[in-house]
């Protein structure tokens, strides 16, 4: 198994880590919609939350090396299924014709007050 930390995520102190790459598959942890650096929310509803979920999650794909067109399987957390047009949209502009399989799974509060949470599997080809 191979660790993927990203430079943010280095000095963090929950016990996990932002991917793992094991026998072709990157398994890329819960990526939460706050910025990483600063540890802020975005400004805005849930199409923001989205937009910085999906930028964490290219900072992992693109410190292990991967690309979001060979993302196999993506799960989004959210607090209320309402949010989902506008999570939906920034979804597909961030993925183009690439479609991934995705699963939605409506949840209580996530961690720091966060909209939107993405967890995905990539294939490393």
């Amino acid at each position: 198994m191979k660790k993927i930390e990203t430079q943010n995520s280095k000095n963090r102190k929950a016990h996990y880590t932002p991917a793992i790459e094991y026998n072709g598959i990157l398994y890329v942890s819960g990526q939460l919609s706050i910025d990483t650096a600063t540890m802020q929310l975005p400004k805005g509803g849930a199409r923001e939350h989205a937009r910085q979920a999906l930028a964490n999650l290219q900072a992992v794909l693109t410190e292990a090396g991967a690309k979001k067109e060979n993302v196999i399987m993506c799960r989004v957390y959210t607090p209320d299924i309402a949010f989902w047009d506008d999570i939906d949209d920034e979804y597909a502009k961030f993925f183009g014709e690439h479609k991934p399989a995705r699963v939605v799974v409506p949840t209580s509060a996530l961690h720091f007050g966060c909209l939107v949470e993405i967890e995905a599997q990539v294939a490393m080809i």
